[in-house]
């Protein structure tokens, strides 16, 4: 099985927003429902899981027979109190729903990407036929600077070797699911995404290609360029279709 973890249990504190991110308009829809619509599209994976906070289980699931979203495929529970606890929150469920095997992959994806593109994901599913782990990335453009204390500057990184992460990231079910258990609730509580669960336990994760389109909303800013990016895809399918 192929399974899809969508990571959507914020509250949306660095927009400085009453209402989490996730569930902000995009065009004619929440952000959230665009993101779970891009998974739901893709008939290899065969069901998506969306983790979110326990006050929008509900309203997430009214939200999506609003728009008329596949539920056969789509499960919507209630998230932990970090990603990385939500992600494994999921993998539970999963567990109870279907049991794990060897065979089994997920795909974990951060809900406020909503412009993820279906070659990250048919990519994604691909590279797991060699390799256990891989995480979607693009090289970094901007010059990195590493300090201790955040006043001054201790080093600067080889811009070369630098990636920034974006999701989706893949991974063998059951090896992911052992590394978890291997770590411990320090290790947990300050790891930022699924790939640094995979790599504390020592187990690789390698690099798939990314876009600069697959953006993260996370201030302001961002839902701006959102806005803009669909904008260009809406005239664009408009162009196609004629």
């Amino acid at each position: 099985m192929i399974y899809a973890a969508i990571v959507a249990g914020g509250t949306g504190s660095r927009m400085g927003l009453d209402i989490p991110k996730q569930f902000l308009m995009l065009g004619d829809r929440q952000v959230l429902v665009r993101t779970a619509e891009r998974f739901l599209a893709c008939g290899e994976i065969d069901m998506v899981y969306v983790g979110v906070h326990a006050e929008w289980v509900q309203k997430f699931g009214e939200m999506c027979a609003e728009y008329g979203l596949d539920g056969s495929k789509l499960r919507i529970i209630e998230g932990g109190k970090d990603r990385t606890e939500t992600v494994f929150r999921i993998v539970e469920r999963i567990r109870l729903d279907n049991g794990i095997t060897e065979e089994d992959i997920i795909l974990t994806h951060d809900g406020v990407r909503p412009f993820v593109s279906r070659r990250e994901i048919i990519d994604s599913i691909i590279a797991m036929k060699e390799q256990d782990g891989v995480t979607v990335s693009i090289p970094s453009t901007d010059t990195l600077l590493f300090s201790e204390d955040g006043s001054r500057i201790d080093s600067v990184p080889e811009r070369a070797k630098l990636f920034r992460a974006q999701t989706p990231q893949t991974f063998r079910l059951a090896k992911l699911d052992i590394a978890y258990r291997s770590l411990t609730d320090e290790q947990k509580s300050r790891l930022t995404d699924t790939a640094s669960v995979f790599i504390s336990a020592g187990l690789p994760v390698g690099l798939i290609r990314g876009s600069e389109r697959n953006i993260k909303l996370t201030t302001p800013t961002d839902l701006t360029i959102a806005e803009m990016l669909l904008e260009e895809d809406q005239l664009w399918t408009r162009n196609t279709s004629h």
